[in-house]
């Protein structure tokens, strides 16, 4: 028998929860891409970049067989360039090792880069009715106010008590299990809100802890505070009589890893260390611009953008660095800052 929590939420979601999403089907791969692209980002944004993504790698195997460049470029201003390098590294493992068809069992999902526990069970529920409890961010403050669970929800002990919670509310039926899965998405980003929560129209209201003991406000328990940290630095405008922009790519590990991106100096007075170092002469360097704010989860950047003149340079040929006019950079995987300074219009750059 179902329980009370899973039935209310059932019926809930099919009255008054999302439908009509273009990754609502019975499939692990449209549904993989969704998930991987919903994380730490609204459906709404999602909804832009989804429907191209798609259209160029409808199946599988042929983002497993694309370039990353190519991946990244769609993914470009989606950012968490993570999720982007492992769902390319986790389609050309499923090419070699599953012969381009998207794994079965719970455990080969979850076996697969940049997949969790939570993600290989939505995958695995909406795609096959598997019955597997889910705990993204969303549902773990669903799941806090309701059982009345204090403690921040990223620690681990208060991570697995939410995970006994969510595994002992699932539904019996199978049959039950996708409106329930999305039904939990669909409450938390709604209703159960992080501010201002709608608890009027919440199926759960009438055994909620924290709205009977007054703690919604207070529930989730909030991650610890530590204090922001600010990073400076300089970058590379540098720009030919052809109008190219010089990009190199940046290393796979750190911000935005596989990325195109300007050059970062040491400082502004470092241009001539850079003309040597990326073989350029240089014609004129300009006023710096204003700084550019762009803020990560954990620390801010302040980017100063250093305009210079170039008179003449060589040109490489390991695709680690490249001269690139702005139309063509557009089409490439760039941060965000980078590709809205770069969008910019035309004879705005210098």
């Amino acid at each position: 028998m179902m329980s009370a929590f899973a039935t209310r939420l059932v019926d809930w979601q099919r009255r008054h929860g999302r439908s009509g999403l273009p990754w609502q089907v019975a499939d692990p791969y449209r549904v993989w891409v969704s998930e991987i692209m919903l994380q730490q980002t609204q459906v709404a944004t999602v909804l832009d970049y989804y429907p191209r993504f798609m259209a160029r790698f409808p199946t599988v195997g042929e983002l497993g067989r694309a370039a990353l460049d190519e991946v990244l470029a769609l993914w470009s201003g989606l950012g968490y360039y993570s999720r982007a390098r492992n769902l390319h590294k986790a389609a050309q493992r499923i090419v070699t090792e599953h012969d381009g068809v998207f794994p079965q069992r719970f455990e080969q999902v979850l076996d697969l880069p940049g997949i969790g526990r939570s993600t290989a069970a939505a995958i695995c529920a909406f795609a096959r009715g598997e019955r597997r409890a889910i705990l993204d961010g969303n549902v773990r403050r669903v799941l806090a106010r309701w059982g009345g669970i204090e403690g921040f929800t990223g620690g681990k002990a208060v991570e697995n008590r939410l995970w006994t919670l969510a595994e002992s509310l699932l539904p019996a039926a199978s049959a039950d299990m996708v409106a329930y899965t999305q039904g939990l998405m669909d409450l938390g980003s709604l209703v159960c809100t992080r501010g201002k929560p709608a608890c009027g129209r919440c199926p759960l209201a009438a055994d909620c802890v924290a709205l009977r003991d007054d703690r919604v406000g207070s529930l989730p328990t909030p991650r610890p505070k530590k204090a922001q940290p600010t990073r400076d630095a300089v970058w590379l405008l540098a720009r030919d009589s052809s109008g190219r922009v010089l990009l190199e790519r940046r290393p796979e590990s750190g911000i935005w890893g596989g990325l195109w991106s300007l050059p970062e100096l040491a400082s502004s007075d470092a241009v001539d260390a850079a003309a040597a170092q990326y073989d350029f002469k240089v014609d004129q360097i300009e006023p710096a611009w204003h700084e550019i704010e762009h803020v990560f989860t954990h620390f801010r950047l302040l980017a100063l953008p250093l305009p210079v003149r170039v008179a003449a340079h060589g040109e490489r040929q390991d695709g680690r660095q490249g001269w690139f006019l702005p139309a063509e950079a557009l089409t490439m995987g760039l941060p965000a800052p980078v590709r809205r300074l770069l969008d910019a219009p035309s004879g705005t750059l210098f």
